[in-house]
């Protein structure tokens, strides 16, 4: 099976790239459980409900390992919260990095900040999108994984991803 994952900064078409894909491949898409999870406690969160963010998202991620269809692709994943962690707090629970590095993921799509922001209660940072950008790229190059940089509209992006993908399978 492969697996890609979806990440960028806030309001970057992370959750409509994933559905379309999804549906473009007749597959499950992993949502981000953070939202879930935020709306879910009626309350600002704290770092520490990271380490519940984050073990929610590895168990949506192992249910839809189930379920997918040659290809799972994932809205999110440790990698958004760890940058965010070091972003907000300055520093990343030591779980969420050991499961990070656990995590195999095939392809990571990273999204460009070059669609319209739209506000969200649960978003926060709409002027430090260039610079979450560059943290997460900073990021993917110091792993090694591989991954591709989505741009422009929400066509020209599917295309670009389903190019990739296509070549993976």
């Amino acid at each position: 099976m492969i697996t890609v994952s979806i990440i960028g900064p806030e309001s970057t078409g992370k959750t409509t790239l994933a559905k379309s894909l999804a549906a473009h491949y007749e597959t499950v898409w992993v949502e981000e459980y953070a939202r879930e999870y935020l709306d879910s406690i009626g309350r600002p969160y704290t770092q520490s409900d990271l380490l519940e963010i984050a073990s929610g998202q590895l168990k949506k991620q192992k249910e839809g390992r189930k379920n997918a269809n040659k290809l799972l692709v994932q809205d999110t994943d440790l990698y958004v919260i760890k940058v965010w962690s070091e972003f907000k707090y300055g520093n990343c629970d030591p779980y969420i990095l050991q499961q990070l590095d656990m995590q195999f993921v095939d392809l990571y799509f990273l999204t460009f900040f070059d669609v319209p922001y739209q506000d969200d209660p649960q978003r926060e940072n709409r002027n430090e999108r260039p610079e979450l950008f560059d943290i997460y790229e900073k990021e993917l190059k110091k792993s090694g994984v591989p991954y591709v940089v989505l741009q422009g509209d929400h066509s020209k992006r599917m295309k670009e991803a389903i190019s990739t993908i296509n070549n993976l399978l």
